[in-house]
This record gives structure tokens, sequence and C-alpha cells, in this order.
């Protein structure tokens, strides 16, 4: 039986050219070496399986090759090269760090660096892991990794570089190597594929590339593991049974019915999902992921962080066209707050439900784009419900219509908000002519009452005893004491507040606070103007010099008895 060599090895990059996804630390090096300006110890550090220890190995390949190509490769022909690709170069050492971590393997090493190479022109050490090493190997290492002789290299790789000591960090050219994109690993795995002889959908190779999180040698495993669940014929079916990944069409079905307000729908979906056993979290996550994904869909421009397949980049196209940023905010919003306190509550269920059921709950408008119609609106485009009977009493009424009629229902009174709307709220104000309630003073009609002349002390008097009423709400209270009002012409009162939320606020109290002063000043053709002054001029101390100087200017004393006690300011 022949035997089975994994992908990762298989296909691991031999040359420069062929390392995945890091562009610019290869030709960093491969300038390097073209300008002969080689460091004396490199730091290769990043992730897992994103080609630190390949490009360790390759750089010390190609340094001692002796027939450079013109592209700066390795020739793998002549004798440095031969002997490295059969594992048994003198030149090239590797040693991992996490089982050789010690004083006494560091001091063999430094004994070894006292050779010089036999064939080619450096010796190169590879310490894989060198995050491993214990202080005092660190300490041991350190003078020969700043004066090493000339034809000693010393290339460390680590994932995790904020474990070595800065004296080790100060004495190596430090390269940064980046997770690799999802569109660079389903590049490699279709030509891997290619090379194979197997047949892989593209919207599969992407789904594998997603779970690998950027590690090239993780997506290389997922990819023989699917070969042997599938065979030659890898579809996304496969790979979505095989790794327990949620289908994308629950996330598009989910949002069909959240935006259509589909409370009964959602359920069913989620408890679906639920039943095929997939974790609470591991929905929310991937849901999060898809509401994100739509949102970055709206905009051609934010088109490019989809690292999705083409045909669900359509799909995604297509469903972000339907839901407004606000709806997708506000859902992201909800999704998070559960994905937070999922783990603590006691009846997870139900804790995933209710935030499905308040994303239901955003359909309003204003929350879906107009190019889908949503329930709501569907209601408003409905004529207004008549009778099928008419009455007697209905004809007469119609043939008086130009008469005033006095309407049998009252309609209850519109409570006045005593606090302004919080931003972000949606109002219809402006976007619909409200309907006069008839039970509400008219502070316009002042036909035939009183205008008694007044004056401003006058006004201040009945401005005050007005504001004793709300002695109870002492913000508003507040608000009506800290200036007094102004007298203008005809009757016009300009009070002054100090911002828009209280203007609103006062906006909206108007209809009490003007009838009381009218009946007071016995005038019903005052009128209240409010206006909004920002103070930007007033400069508040907050160090504690400033605050000082400032107590100091009021009470020279002060200033005084800190100089005379040889005081200082406490900061």
């Amino acid at each position: 039986m022949e035997n089975f060599v994994v992908s990762a090895r298989k296909y691991r990059p031999q040359t420069f050219d062929t390392v995945v996804g890091q562009d610019s630390i290869t030709r960093t090096l491969k300038n390097a070496i073209k300008s002969n300006h080689l460091a004396q110890a490199f730091l290769f550090c990043g992730p897992r399986g994103v080609g630190k220890t390949t490009c360790a190995r390759i750089l010390a390949k190609t340094i001692n090759c002796f027939n450079l190509s013109d592209n700066l490769e390795a020739c793998n022909e002549c004798e440095s090269c031969t002997s490295f690709n059969n594992n048994a170069s003198f030149n090239i050492h590797e040693l991992d760090a996490a089982s050789n971590n010690s004083v006494d393997d560091i001091r063999n090493l430094v004994d070894q660096v006292r050779i010089p190479p036999q064939v080619g022109k450096y010796k190169v050490y590879i310490i894989d892991e060198v995050h491993m090493l214990s202080p005092s190997a660190f300490n041991a290492f350190l003078k020969t990794l700043e004066e090493p002789p000339a034809y000693a290299k010393f290339i460390l790789a680590t994932t995790e570089k904020h474990k070595i000591i800065p004296t080790i960090l100060s004495r190596c050219q430090i390269y940064d190597f980046k997770r690799i994109t999802v569109e660079d690993i389903s590049a490699h795995l279709a030509f891997v594929a290619n090379k194979e002889g197997v047949d892989a959908e593209t919207d599969a190779l992407h789904v594998i590339a997603q779970k690998s999180d950027g590690a090239l040698r993780d997506a290389l495993s997922i990819f023989d593991q699917i070969i042997s669940f599938s065979g030659k014929n890898i579809t996304y079916k496969n790979v979505i049974e095989n790794l327990n990944v949620l289908d994308y069409d629950y996330y598009f079905k989910l949002i069909d019915a959240i935006i259509s307000g589909d409370i009964v729908s959602t359920l069913l979906i989620i408890n679906d999902i639920i039943d095929n056993g997939f974790d609470g979290q591991h929905f929310l996550i991937g849901f999060g992921e898809h509401l994100r994904n739509l949102l970055v869909g709206k905009d051609p421009q934010t088109l490019s962080l989809l690292e999705v397949g083409g045909s669900i980049r359509q799909k995604y196209q297509e469903q972000s066209h339907i839901c407004s940023a606000e709806f997708l905010l506000k859902a992201l919003e909800i999704g998070n707050k559960c994905d937070i306190e999922y783990k603590s509550s006691n009846n997870k269920k139900l804790h995933l439900e209710l935030a499905l059921m308040q994303m239901c709950s955003l359909v309003k408008p204003g929350y879906i784009s107009e190019s889908r119609p949503t329930v709501v609106a569907e209601k408003k485009a409905n004529p207004v419900y008549k009778s099928p009977t008419v009455t007697e009493s209905d004809k007469a009424t119609e043939k008086q219509s130009s008469q005033p009629v006095e309407k049998e229902e009252v309609p209850t009174k519109r409570p006045v908000s005593s606090r302004p709307a919080m931003p972000g709220t949606i109002s219809i104000k402006g976007n619909q002519k409200e309907e006069k309630n008839p039970d509400e003073p008219d502070l316009e009609d002042n036909t035939g009452k009183p205008a008694d002349v007044f004056d401003q002390p006058k006004l201040n008097k009945a401005w005050k005893s007005m504001s004793e009423s709300y002695r109870s709400d002492k913000n508003f209270h507040t608000t009506l004491f800290k200036r007094k009002p102004v007298l203008k012409e005809d009757y016009k009162i300009e009070f002054t507040v100090d911002n828009k939320i209280q203007k609103s606020e006062m906006e909206d109290r108007k209809l009490e606070i003007l009838p009381a002063l009218r009946e007071k000043l016995n005038n019903y053709q005052v009128l209240l103007d409010i206006v909004v002054t920002e103070q930007t001029d007033i400069k508040k101390p907050y160090t504690p010099q400033e605050k000082f100087n400032k107590m100091a200017a009021k009470n020279p004393a002060l200033k005084t008895l800190k100089d005379q006690l040889d005081l200082e300011i406490d900061f």
C-alpha cells in the first residue's frame, strides 16, 4: 500500500513565490538577499499555520544555494539544495524549543555555532516555538544572538511574541505574519483540488476556508477530511454536514421571517435549528455574522468585505436591499446582548426566542427598506373602515356636513410628555400632519377674550406664581426658575433655555404653561417663544492647578499662604 502524505506536507511551499498570503514578507526577504543585507537574527511571529516555519526553511535553503535564479529562488540542483531536500544538510539545523528549553540545550547550540560550515556560505539555526525557552536559556542565548560569527544566521519562530523577553526582541529583525484571507485559502484549495483530480464547488471551498480561521494548514487538513467523507466530489452540502456548519439558507429564511414580522415562522425556524443539534450560542455567532454581512453588502464599497462564494454573495446583495441599516444595527445590538447573557441564562432556549421576537417587533416604518412593502405599510394603504349599513341619522348628518357638528364620542386627551423624545426613536412629526384634538385649547384663537396691559415686573410675578405649581417636578421647576422671561412687543414673551432638550420639553408642555400664564395676566393674546442659548464661552477648571488658580483669584490670601508655607498642590 502506498503511503499517504497529507496535503499540508505534500503541497508545502518550496519557494518564495509559492508562499500563500504573505507577499510583503517574501518580497522583503528576497530584496534582502539581493542587496546582501541579511540580518544576523530574524523573528517570525504570527498565528498558527500561516507559513512561519515554511518561510524560515525557504530562506535558509535560498541563502545557501550556489546557483540562485534571476528571480532569487533556489535552483534545487546544487549540492546544498539537494542535501536540504533530502533532509541531510549539515548547515541547516532545526531546534524545537518546546522540548529543548533548558540552559544546557542552548549551550550545546552555542558550541555548534563555533564550527564554520563545510558546504555553503551560512550555518542557519531555526528555533521553533522560541517563546518556550526558560528565562535562563534566553539569557544564555543573548550574547551569541547579538554577536554571532559572520556565517551564522538565526531564525526564531513563535506564535506568542509577547512572551519573548525584550532583550531578545531588540536583537532580531521582526516579521509579523498575518492571517491568510479566505479568498487566498480558497484559491489555494482550488489549486490543490485540481492537482488531486477532485471536483470541488466554490462555495464548499469557501466554507472550508472560513472554518480554518486564517490558517492554511488547518484548511488543508479539513480538505483531506472532506475527501475521506465524500470522495472526489466535494459539494457544499457535504461540507456543512461533515463540519457541522449551519447552512446559510437558515439565516436567509430567518431574516425573511423577521422582516415580515412573522413571529410564528421565526420560532419554528429556530426550533428546527436546535432540533438538528446546533448549540444556541453557535447559532448566535453565525446569525451575528449574517447580519454583519447584510450590513456590508448594502454598499458597493464594502462589498469586498464579504468572505463568501459567488452565489451566496448574490443572495446577500439581494436581501441587504430589503433591510435598512437602522434595522440591521438594532438587530445586531439585540443579538450581541443575547450572546453576552446567554451563558448565565437558566432557560437558554427562551432567552434566544425572546431576542428573535424583539427583532420581529422592529418591523415598522423606517426600519425596512421601501423596496419591500411591510405589513404596516399595507395597513396604511387600506381605506378607513366604514359600516356597511347607512342609518337615517347618517343621511341627516351628511346633509348638514357644511355645518359644525358635535361628535358623540370625545377622544381622550393626548398625554403631554414631560420628557423629550429619546434620540434614535422614530417620529412621524413632520411626515404626517397631526390632526387637531378638539379637546385641546386653541392657543391662537383669542377672539373676544380680554387682553389687559402688563409690564415686566407683573410678568415676573405671574411667571413665578405659575412656576410654583411645578415644584413637584424638580427638573422642570429648575428650568423655569433658572432664568426670567423677557417681555417683547405685541405681548410676546421670550424664554431662554440652555439646550435643545430643554426646549423640546418646554414646547411639549406649552399647552399647560401658556393657558395658566394668560389667566394670571388676564391677557389671552400672550405668546410664548422658546430660545436656546449655547454657553460655549464658559471655561470650567478641571485640573487641580486650574482650580487653585481660580480660588486664588477670588481670595489672594490662599496664594500667600501657599508661598509662605512652601505648599504643593496635590495632583
